[in-house]
């Protein structure tokens, strides 16, 4: 069994991204690791090369940036580096998500169990999203996705999806997946403010035109404004984020003391389809009068 790990990164020291943390998180269980790397503004590319792992595998690639449409080139260049993987399982990370090393076995004798298991194209993770700071995570899966497909086997007919956050068939087709007892961290809302925001400009600028943008910089400036179902933290980071986190200097009011109680927060939570669709009818009819 050969495992092949990817990922894509730009711009990585200007908007906060912890590449290096995130491949060095899994190069364990990977016998390469393909890194497809976009001209930078800044010194991206001198960064990925400080992994010293003749593991890696490093794309040197002009972006197209006109591709704004649905987030088409996270998916377009996440693509390349899947097309330059030679595993017979490939384990994609984003540039911003780290797994606890506590998984990787976990994720080692899944992928050596179901070798041979033709029915299982793929594995699904669970997903903590650290906000604001490293010692608290959102608690809301209406609004943040619990799962993701992270492992997938290599096959032509399998590909990156949408905006670089899934893998489908060519055509379309929903994966058949394993779902595994193990987590990816996402980090991508864990910056200092500043940095936060610089990030939040350029991610969007992946999805929308540059007038889409200047209509929404007020909303896009607000870093930190998802608040109301955050939970502390009180387990460990992966030992590869230590560093990162002991440096970390800036300042987080996550308004704990604000929140509903969790029965409650649960209770709105499980009934908030519900509510909007109400909310949607009484807006409609005072439309109609």
């Amino acid at each position: 069994m050969k495992v092949s790990g990817f990922s894509i990164i730009r711009n990585a020291i200007l908007y906060g991204y912890p590449v290096v943390e995130a491949i060095s998180s899994i190069l364990p269980v990977c016998d390469e690791f393909v890194v497809n790397v976009g001209t930078s503004d800044d010194e991206t590319l001198d960064l990925v090369r400080t992994i010293s792992s003749p593991k890696l595998k490093i794309i040197e690639h002009a972006w197209d940036l006109s591709l704004r449409r649905g987030g088409e080139l996270l998916s377009t260049e996440t693509n390349r580096a899947l097309e330059a993987c030679q595993g017979d399982w490939c384990f994609y990370l984003q540039a911003d998500e780290v797994l606890h090393e506590k998984y990787l076995n976990v994720v080692h004798d899944e992928m050596e169990k179901e070798m041979n298991n033709a029915r299982v194209e793929g594995f699904e993770f669970g997903y903590k999203h650290f906000y604001g700071s490293y010692d608290y995570y959102q608690d809301n899966f209406r609004k943040w996705y619990i799962r993701g497909i992270r492992v997938i086997r290599r096959q032509p007919e399998i590909v990156s999806w949408g905006d670089g956050m899934d893998f489908r068939h060519r055509d379309g087709t929903l994966l058949r997946t394993k779902r595994i007892d193990a987590e990816i961290y996402h980090y991508g809302w864990v910056r200092p403010p500043q940095t936060m925001v610089k990030k939040n400009i350029a991610l969007h600028s992946m999805y929308h035109s540059d007038e889409e943008i200047q209509q929404n910089m007020t909303r896009i400036q607000k870093p930190y404004d998802d608040l109301g179902h955050l939970k502390r933290f009180t387990e460990t980071h992966p030992h590869v984020m230590a560093e990162r986190i002991a440096i970390s200097q800036w300042d987080f009011d996550a308004k704990i003391d604000k929140q509903l109680p969790d029965w409650l927060r649960h209770v709105v939570l499980f009934f908030d389809p519900l509510t909007k669709r109400i909310k949607r009818v009484m807006k409609k009819n005072e439309a109609d009068k």
